[in-house]
């Protein structure tokens, strides 16, 4: 068993941040001395190391809690996704380091890749996983296998054009880890038909308003809810990016007539009007 004085040197954690750790309840000391110092058996040390890993990425201490305490997760399954994350780590560091080698050389070849080929291989796994049945095995007879599906998946996402959109929409998550963490815990189908539905009744009652000015008290209001519900379904961190992309989409060629003729002739304008009234058009 060790003192908090003796964790604190054979870690470099301050005696002040383990004390901080067990007050939370994210590292419990084994026990305590006679004289009520806290102590800690190897166990405790793993437990300490794992949570270090995690901090290795700024992941929030109360999600590092949430992992660490969930039942459904046993240590090899932590010490796996820890692995994982490490590894994008590392070939995200060793592509700065590739670039910089590359600019002291006069070659540089300004590359601005978001994912990594581990990062992309696993959304593809994950996509394919969260995917319905039936939409899975029409892009597995379009594509002729799963794995010509996945050589097509990795080479668009890989493309310039696709690493630049998918910069914008991590900036909306708040991060890369955000975003990724988002994607590969997507919500359950039942919850997401909860959210659809509910944004179904705002879209009722903001066309209910179109002959309202868009920047009125009444259609800010409902566009405010709109975008409140459009953050949680998809747990982004600033929701005016999305938003602002959602009023692109109204106006998209394909998506107007469709708009239109299920709310109402000039509803998709209308919409787009409304999202950027609320949030200022850039």
């Amino acid at each position: 068993m060790r003192t908090v004085k003796e964790v604190s040197n054979l870690t470099g954690i301050s005696v002040r941040t383990l004390h901080y750790y067990d007050e939370i309840g994210l590292l419990k000391p084994t026990g305590k001395s006679e004289a009520g110092y806290r102590l800690y058996d190897d166990k405790a040390l793993e437990t300490l190391q794992q949570v270090l890993f995690f901090r290795e990425f700024d992941i929030p201490l109360k999600e590092i809690k949430a992992v660490m305490a969930n039942p459904a997760l046993d240590r090899n399954q932590i010490l796996q996704m820890q692995r994982k994350m490490l590894t994008a780590k590392k070939e995200r560091m060793e592509r700065l380091i590739a670039s910089i080698d590359d600019i002291l050389k006069g070659e540089n070849k300004m590359d601005f890749a978001v994912f990594s080929k581990t990062e992309i291989e696993e959304m593809f796994q994950t996509m394919v996983e969260h995917m319905p049945e039936n939409m899975r095995n029409i892009a597995i007879r379009e594509f002729g296998s799963i794995e010509q599906w996945k050589k097509h998946y990795m080479e668009a996402v890989s493309s310039e054009k696709m690493q630049k959109r998918y910069a914008k929409v991590v900036e909306w998550y708040g991060g890369k880890d955000k975003f990724l963490s988002a994607a590969q815990n997507p919500i359950s189908k039942e919850v997401a038909e909860s959210y659809n539905k509910r944004i179904e009744a705002i879209l009722q009652k903001l066309i209910a308003k179109r002959d309202c000015a868009v920047d009125s008290f009444e259609v800010k209001e409902i566009v405010g809810e709109y975008s409140f519900v459009i953050k949680q379904l998809s747990q982004i961190k600033e929701e005016k990016g999305f938003m602002l992309a959602q009023a692109q989409y109204y106006r998209n060629e394909k998506i107007k007539p469709m708009t239109d003729e299920k709310y109402g002739d000039g509803a998709s304008d209308f919409f787009a009007q409304a999202i950027e009234a609320f949030y200022g058009k850039e």
